[in-house]
């Protein structure tokens, strides 16, 4: 049985996104700052593609992660790090935009990798301009994505 994706608003502008892995720490850590691991598990929703995976993560770093989908939909994700403590802690900005759309904001995102027992728990808090755009965030279906790849890496954990 697959480990259960949690969301959670513990504020009026928060997002805070649990899980846990079957894996240490310093693996997760290098599945989730390794381009080419990352277009193996953030690949989106069925019938989208990770295009683009730029990842700079050194403090004032910049990332730029892209997606393709179906009907010619593309998405862009990009951002900036603020901080980076390899193998617990990443902060950095995101920006969102659907190409062709108008922007979908800004969020600060604090990632957190707890080890304990050769299990991993991932936290992830999302910090938005507004409680509207954490609504908004919520409301999007984002876990069922964030699900479905977190899932994809428990099995590129497993075959390490």
């Amino acid at each position: 049985m697959k480990n259960k994706l949690t969301v959670t608003t513990p504020s009026d502008r928060e997002l805070l996104v649990t899980r846990t892995f079957d894996a240490p720490r310093a693996l997760v850590w290098e599945a989730m700052t390794t381009p080419a691991l990352l277009k193996r598990w953030v690949a989106g929703p069925p019938g989208w593609e990770m295009t683009a995976c730029e990842d700079d993560q050194r403090v004032g770093g910049t990332f730029r992660w892209a997606w393709s989908g179906p009907d010619g939909a593309q998405l862009v994700m990009s951002g900036e790090y603020r901080e980076v403590a390899a193998p617990e802690r990443c902060v950095r900005t995101e920006r969102f935009e659907a190409v062709g759309g108008p922007p979908m904001g800004e969020q600060l995102a604090t990632l957190v990798l707890i080890e304990q027992g050769g299990k991993t728990t991932l936290t992830i808090t999302l910090l938005y301009p507004s409680k509207e755009a954490r609504d908004g965030a919520a409301a999007s279906g984002m876990e069922h994505g964030m699900a479905a790849g977190y899932d994809r890496l428990d099995d590129i954990l497993a075959a390490k």
